[in-house]
């Protein structure tokens, strides 16, 4: 049985294919059109998906949509009802894009199948619906290595849906049992003070999350006085005559500026003590609601496992701080946990739950196969492609190969690294990475100015060997999707003087605070990945070499982009963000490039 999941028309767009229960291939469309977080119908992640299978869009049995497009365009109606007059503008303007487009999805769906395939068959009758949460849910359970477990799904909204509980169990079995409802939102509450900090609402909030260790959470108490009731089950209640966002075109008003003591920072600008204090807080908030959340589902459902999905499941150092207070046994993250998972979620469950097959269960390992679930190209397309951009390169075997890089990278040298299939998720994971030597104090500024052109004050993450993750990190537990932070062991660290703490972004980072500081935060804490042999073998071997040739088992890894841009796909995308930043060395499969 052969099953697509598609997201798409909001943000984030993707495809994965399904064959038999078995993860094939997933993709986000922004990868390929080099548009972020691009929302338009998956044409190109479709293709790709059905060439990694070898199969025709004749073999499909079902088309699955992430979500229901009638339920989105009924909260949208009873919103507008239940504050009319107020937010008439917002209904007016959103109201023509839903009758053109969105309304009758269906039939644009149908459409754009027929624009790619051809009339020959009538693929609306091939066309499913899947709730939104009920995908975030199926992307969790499913692929997870639990028999059994509690699915926890946070986000903005799906059509009513903000925050679900989801109880999967033996077989094919999953059954949302809680919710709750829009307007009152976790992740919106977040994306609010993303807008009011000066970020843009569904791209930013991982930016807000980074800035939060340079604050301290001097108005959490405020937040929890006026904008969010939070109960001791976890549940929350917002209130929404601070909130614009049902009504209006922006998340805060004048109401909610009032409380903080202005407008909204305007983007761009600098930052104050003021932001990084409003990072902390509603950081600090969502921390406290999230670990509520599941002291209660684990409390009324007896489950020992807890899944999780969702925009919110990215906030990384929630996951930590979840993980640390030893509530279930295990947790697992889908690594694609916002929109462009629904499209697996929806694929998988539809296998799952509307075909009624069995789960292929995998005893340890999850069936994510490393996230690496994108395309990957031949060592003849990598040597024709750079040999038709002009490129000057060399092709060395696998073992010289990686003794290169592990050289260059103790020499200081930051490497460009396009190996295998790429990453299926926000997350470059060994596949699409820029990789640098964490020891160096000043790799930090080089990477942020020099490479990525992007803000001072964000964090890089380690890869670091799974057997040796806990010599270095407080955690001794798998973090394959790099979504769980953890802080640099005390015996690694190097305390910061007063004079010191009181620096801020670029200035701060530049101080060691431990012996891999480039990716040590200011609060001494890292964004996590742990690598194994049995996913990623050829990384797993660099870094391997690495610890050889310097001690150390731990690489910085950070997304193989610039600022604005989505990660790299292919070899092409590659050499071109190569040549516009100061990336000395790309190793393309077994193609060496050198400045």
């Amino acid at each position: 049985m052969n099953i697509l999941g598609i997201s798409a028309y909001y943000h984030d767009a993707a495809a994965c294919l399904v064959i038999n229960g078995k993860i094939i291939a997933a993709a986000q469309e922004e990868r390929f059109t080099r548009v972020k977080h691009d929302p338009s119908f998956p044409n190109h992640a479709i293709s790709y998906c059905l060439k990694e299978a070898g199969i025709s869009a004749n073999d499909l049995d079902h088309i699955v949509f992430y979500d229901k497009p009638f339920l989105k365009f009924e909260r949208l109606l009873e919103t507008y009802l239940a504050f009319a007059p107020r937010g008439f503008k917002s209904f007016a303007t959103s109201l023509p894009v839903w009758l053109k487009d969105k309304l009758f999805q269906k039939s644009v769906i149908t459409k754009a199948m027929t624009d790619l395939w051809g009339k020959d068959i009538r693929w609306g009758d091939r066309l499913l619906f899947s709730e939104h949460h009920l995908s975030h849910a199926a992307s969790a359970f499913f692929p997870s290595p639990f028999e059994e477990a509690a699915v926890l799904t946070m986000d903005g909204v799906g059509e009513w849906t903000t925050t679900s509980l989801a109880i999967g169990s033996k077989g094919n079995n999953l059954d949302v049992i809680k919710e709750i409802h829009f307007p009152h939102s976790l992740g919106l509450l977040y994306s609010a003070f993303t807008y009011y900090t000066g970020f843009k609402v569904n791209s930013g909030e991982y930016k807000v999350m980074g800035l939060a260790p340079y604050g301290v959470p001097r108005y959490a108490d405020l937040i929890k006085e006026h904008l969010i009731d939070i109960k001791d089950d976890g549940s929350f209640h917002l209130d929404m005559t601070y909130f614009d966002y049902c009504t209006n075109l922006k998340m805060t008003n004048q109401k909610f500026d009032a409380i903080f003591g202005g407008p909204p920072r305007t983007p761009e600008t600098d930052l104050t003590q003021r932001e990084m204090d409003l990072a902390a807080s509603i950081q600090s908030v969502t921390e406290e609601v999230v670990i509520k959340l599941a002291r209660d589902i684990a409390k009324t459902t007896g489950q020992k496992n807890l899944c999780l999905a969702g925009g919110v499941a990215l906030n990384c150092v929630a996951n930590g701080k979840l993980l640390k207070e030893n509530i279930f046994e295990q947790i697992w993250i889908q690594p694609a946990a916002g929109d462009a998972g629904g499209a697996l979620g929806a694929a998988i469950g539809a296998y799952h739950l509307h075909a009624k097959k069995p789960r292929i269960q995998s005893n340890r390992v999850d069936a994510m196969s490393g996230s690496y679930l994108g395309p990957s190209y031949s060592q003849d397309a990598i040597e024709q492609c750079l040999t038709a951009l002009g490129a000057k390169f060399v092709v060395l075997n696998d073992i010289e190969l990686i003794d290169f890089t592990a050289k260059a990278l103790a020499d200081g040298k930051v490497i460009g690294w396009h190996q295998g299939r790429m990453e299926f998720g926000p997350r470059a994971l060994g596949g699409r990475s820029i990789l640098a030597d964490p020891r160096s104090p000043i790799i930090q500024k080089q990477l942020n100015l020099k490479v990525k052109f992007r803000e001072s004050f964000r964090p890089f993450a380690p890869s670091v060997l799974r057997g040796d993750v806990s010599e270095w990190f407080d955690l001794d537990a798998e973090s394959p999707y790099m979504l769980l932070v953890a802080n640099v062991l005390p015996k690694k660290q190097i305390t910061m003087t007063e004079i010191e703490k009181s620096l801020f972004g670029i200035d701060k980072l530049n101080i060691p605070r431990s012996e891999i500081p480039a990716v040590t935060h200011v609060d001494y804490s890292a964004r996590v990945q742990t690598v194994c042999q049995e996913t990623n073998p050829k990384y797993f071997a660099l870094i391997t070499r690495f610890k050889e040739l310097t001690g150390c088992p731990v690489l910085v890894n950070t997304s193989f982009n610039v600022r604005g841009e989505p990660i790299v796909e292919s070899p092409k995308d590659a050499f071109n963000c190569y040549m516009k930043t100061q990336i000395e060395t790309l190793v393309i499969g077994n193609a060496v490039l050198s400045k």
